[in-house]
Formats: structure tokens, sequence, C-alpha cells
């Protein structure tokens, strides 16, 4: 099999090319691969080799087959479990991304092997064996330099590489683990979630480490839809920072992983953070984090408020709150975004009416059901003195808005991953079962609106997924 590889052709002279899949039955391997095939995948995979050499591993980069990506190759004296070879592959992307935030957290779901445990009648993933020789005729598939051309032997370059022995990788793991740099990002809270290894974290649940470098000495943050901060004013370390902010371990991952089943379509890693052309990003949720975090780096920012304040209306509440109620309606009203997780019986619907009349502004109700559209509507005019004609609804075959209280389907108002503009003429947004949010469809209509009051409604915030965090 390796000499039909090597030729490039089987004993029938039919093109060949072999494969091997990284995880033995006894859940070690031989060796930890890496794949980079997006965006600067040269730079991206050097950063790595750069990461790994500055921790005394041995790496080696081979461009693919189609010459469009590469794989950071790390070999071992002996067979290592499996879950340790992928702690340390992390941990050097952990690393590498403090430089170059650019390669992602979606380098995470590209290790060789991707899971530590084998699945249930599978073998793991497939990665394709380097020096297949139709391949290497168009100069890829070989390992390759820091210039990104070929070495002379590829030969005597293999020979040359130091293969690592299972105690020097443990120790090299066990002290990041110490540091908490294998993956760096949060998990969700134990109290909500048993994924993961809870007993590794900080009694905080938060990460004590600081970005390192030179930092700027001011920074302007745009709040509107998101937190938006200028890309050109961050160093890589402050940005890989202000990106793991905005993420989170996905538990599903290490559930489907301890089931042992495959993880292919289950991202490690759940980001929120959007990068755009000379801005990074971020849910406005996480204001208080990266405040929190510029102010321990003693970096002074200033923050501009870009949300739509919305168009004054004059509403009366008809109603009267219970002593909890007004308990709870005074929370919200302290804080522009916020969830109100109660129990269906609590009345959430009447103190979101009691909240849209107190803040006075234009509102879009946004529900996932038709017949809760029609239950806010009527809601709506017992507790505000309107009548239903004079609450707008789109969505369920009506398409009618007033600009001042009205209701929408979630699903009527994205088509195609593109959302309505109508979401950002609003003021204020409320949220009814706003734990369906972190289905992409709908973070993405809750994630557009610019309204400068945003509330949610929910009896269940804590989802069985672990998403939860999205919301």
């Amino acid at each position: 099999m390796v000499r039909q590889h090597l030729s490039g052709v089987d004993e029938r002279g039919r093109s060949f090319v072999a494969g091997v899949y990284p995880m033995l039955l006894d859940e070690h391997c031989f060796f930890l691969a890496v794949d980079f095939d997006e965006g600067d995948w040269a730079a991206d995979a050097l950063a790595y080799v750069e990461t790994c050499r500055n921790f005394g591993i041995a790496a080696a980069l081979e461009r693919s087959r189609s010459g469009a990506g590469g794989h950071v190759w790390i070999f071992f004296a002996e067979a290592i479990p499996a879950t340790i070879a992928r702690k340390l592959g992390a941990h050097l992307l952990t690393e590498t991304m403090e430089r170059r935030p650019e390669a992602g957290l979606k380098s995470y779901d590209r290790l060789f092997p991707n899971q530590d445990t084998l699945p249930r009648g599978g073998f793991g993933n497939l990665i394709t064996l380097p020096l297949q020789k139709a391949a290497r005729e168009r100069g890829n598939s070989l390992f390759i330099k820091d210039d990104l051309t070929p070495h002379d032997d590829q030969w005597s370059f293999l020979e040359s590489l130091h293969r690592h022995s299972k105690s020097e990788i443990e120790n090299l793991v066990r002290a990041a683990e110490g540091r908490g740099r294998v993956i760096g990002v949060r998990m969700v809270s134990p109290d909500e979630e048993e994924a993961g290894e809870p007993w590794k974290l900080t009694p905080s649940r938060q990460h004590s480490s600081l970005p390192k470098g030179p930092m700027p000495e001011k920074i302007e943050l745009v709040l509107a839809d998101q937190i938006y901060i200028p890309k050109a004013d961050l160093p890589p370390s402050l940005r890989n920072a202000l990106l793991r902010i905005a993420a989170f371990q996905n538990p599903e991952f290490y559930r489907a992983q301890a089931m042992r089943l495959p993880v292919w379509d289950k991202p490690r890693i759940i980001a929120c953070a959007e990068d755009h052309a000379e801005h990074l990003g971020l849910p406005r949720g996480c204001l208080d984090e990266v405040q929190d975090l510029l102010k321990r780096l003693k970096v002074r920012f200033t923050l501009r408020d870009e949300r739509f304040g919305g168009t004054p209306i004059v509403l009366a509440f008809q109603g009267t709150l219970r002593s909890d109620q007004e308990k709870a309606a005074s929370a919200m009203l302290a804080h522009d975004c916020g969830v109100l997780a109660a129990t269906t019986a609590f009345g959430k619907t009447v103190l979101a009416a009691w909240l849209l009349a107190k803040r006075g502004v234009n509102t879009l109700v946004l529900v996932h059901r038709q017949q809760l559209m029609e239950q806010w509507v009527e809601r709506l005019s017992q507790f505000l003195g309107l009548s239903p004609s004079e609450i707008g609804r789109w969505g369920g075959g009506k398409k009618r808005l007033t600009g001042k209280v009205d209701v929408a389907l979630l699903q009527s108002l994205v088509r195609k991953g593109v959302v309505n503009d109508l979401v950002a003429g609003y003021g204020h947004l409320i949220v009814d079962e706003c734990h369906h949010l972190s289905a992409h469809s709908f973070e993405q209509v809750a994630r557009r609106a610019k309204a400068k009051f945003v509330m949610g409604l929910s009896a269940t915030v804590a989802r069985k997924d672990g998403h939860h965090p999205i919301i």
C-alpha cells in the first residue's frame, strides 16, 4: 500500500491515494496533525509551527494535495492517549492565536484525531498521507520550509525530526492545564451543564490571565446592534482575548464524545463574534466583560452609543402588578437589556406590557409561533387600552405594521440568511421565549436589531444543548 501511494498507482495502474486513521483501537495515537485550509492558510500554519518551536515541539509543515492548504504534523516516539495529543494541539493553537487571531477558533475542530475517544462503529477522521506521487509532481503533498519551498530531501528531513516521548507531552500539557491555556475559552456554568471538566475551572469560573504585550492608550467602542471595536487599534493578543469573551465550549461536542458518537458536525467552540472589514463585532451582552478587560489592562476607552432610541409613544398601563412582579419590573427597568426568567404563571406578558408603557418608545415583539402572536395582540390590547387593529402584525399571512406597537413572527423576518430591515426601526425589542434565540436564524434577527432597549422572556433560559450563553 505504501509503495502504491508513493508511486501513485495500484497494481492495475489505477490512481491510488492512501490515508490513515490516526486513532488506534485503544484510543492512542502516534502523531497529531492540524489542518489549515481557510484564509491565509500558510501564515496560520507557519505561526503554529513557530509556536511549536517556542515550546520545544518538533513540527513538520506539509502542503496539502490540493495546494490550497497545509497540515502541521507532530510525531511521537510511542503511542500516547489521543486525549493528551489533542490537548497538546489545542494548547499550541491557543498560544498561536495570541499572535495570530486570524487563525480562528474553528481551528480547534481541525485536529487529527478529531476526538478523544473512538466513535462507536467508526474509526474517527481520516487524513491523507503525504508524498503521494501525482500530487508531488504538482509541488504538493510535500514537506515545506518556512519560505514554502520543499525540503530538498523529504526522507532526510523526516528522519531528522525529533519524535516526542509520552512524558514530554504530558509534562507540557500538565503545565498548560495549570495555566488554563489548553482551550482558553469558557465552559458553560457547571450549575447549568455537567459536560466538560468543571474541576479544572477557577473558583470564579473566569480566566485571570491577561493578554500580554504593548496595548493601545485608548479605544473607541461603538454600541449599536453589536459592540464594534476598530481592529486597527487592537494588537493580536488583545483581539484574541476579545474574541474569546464572545465564545464558549460547546457542551454538545463533549456529550457526543462521552457517548462515543461522531463529532464531525459538532464544533468544539461556539463563536459569537463577527469579523468585519475594519471592526471586530461582539454581541452587546459582552459589553460589561469588554469594559472590565480594558480596565484591567489600563486601556482608556470611550463608548459611542449608536443604538436607536425609538420613536416616542404615549401609552398607559391598565392593570396592577403584584409585589413580586413589581420587584422584577424595577430590576428590568434599571437595565437597557436583560432577560426575565420566570415560571409560566408569573405573568411575564403583563410585566412586558407595563415595561412597554414605561419605556414610551415604539416596540416590536418577536414570537416564534402564530398562536403566540395572537395571544400577544390580545394581552397588549387588554393592558394598554389599544384595539387589536392598533397593533401591527407581521407573519402568518399578515403584513401590516403600525410602527408603534407591533408583533412579528421571527421566521418571517429572515429569508435565506438576510434579515428584514424593518427590525431596525424600533427602540424597544421584546423577544418572547427567547431560549429559541440559539437557533441561528432567530439569533440573526435579534443580533441585527439596533433598539436601545432589548428584553427577553423565558421560563427555561437554560437549554439542554448548553447553547444558552448565546442568549
